[in-house]
């Protein structure tokens, strides 16, 4: 199931909330403070988000605009109790997918939660497609302008990572994480070499690589 990324100031809130998801098999990373929330987003994967406005050390508004900022794409669910049409406007033009205002019902939060990752970059079908790299997820077959590229499993896995989530950025370690559900015999080393593999068998000459970095923050794949 989808791994969300929670971020409510109020214990009890964020307590009640984290049962309703988890009771709905989601995987849920519950935090209360703002400046930890922004570490978990530059570290971890999550196919949604759902972000207090007002939290302590970080506003809710500034994380989402410095996720956006880096390229995430990951969708996110502001939760207030603002409730003017300014605000409502600030939040989404900040770049929020969804708007609710406390109180809540929790059918309401689990029916916007469903419209969201249905519409989830991340969650796209066995078919993927970047510039001029395919992806037939279900075959582990990758095809550079139509022709087949040989690949390791590995190569794949990083590969169809990246692929489902364009021009977001991960880090060494988010990208450890993302990929493998266990990162115990995975080290930087191993990745660094992957990527480098990845731009030797996917990368036109003389053009940019599809894997770029993006300085003091890790990787992302372009759009």
């Amino acid at each position: 199931m989808p791994k969300i990324l929670l971020v409510e100031d109020d214990a009890s809130l964020s307590d009640s909330l984290k049962q309703v998801l988890t009771a709905d098999k989601y995987t849920v990373d519950a935090i209360i403070d703002g400046a930890v929330a922004e570490e978990y987003l530059k570290i971890y994967t999550y196919q949604l988000v759902i972000l207090d406005w007002d939290l302590p050390s970080v506003s809710g508004i500034e994380i989402l605009r410095n996720f956006r900022m880096r390229g995430g794409v990951t969708p996110i669910l502001i939760l207030t109790g603002k409730s003017s049409l300014s605000e409502k406007e600030e939040g989404l033009d900040a770049g929020a997918d969804d708007y609710l205002t406390k109180p809540f019902h929790p059918r309401e939060l689990r029916a916007r939660l469903r419209a969201l990752l249905r519409r989830s970059p991340q969650l796209l079908g066995d078919h993927l497609k970047a510039k001029n790299i395919e992806l037939d997820v279900a075959n582990k077959e990758v095809k550079r302008d139509g022709i087949i590229v040989r690949m390791t499993p590995l190569e794949v896995d990083v590969l169809e990572f990246f692929m489902r989530h364009p021009g977001e950025v991960f880090s060494i370690e988010a990208l450890i994480h993302g990929v493998w559900a266990s990162d115990g015999d995975i080290s930087d080393a191993a990745i660094y070499t992957v990527i480098k593999k990845l731009r030797r068998k996917l990368d036109t000459e003389d053009q940019p690589s599809i894997i770029s970095n993006v300085h003091s923050l890790g990787y992302k794949l372009e759009k």
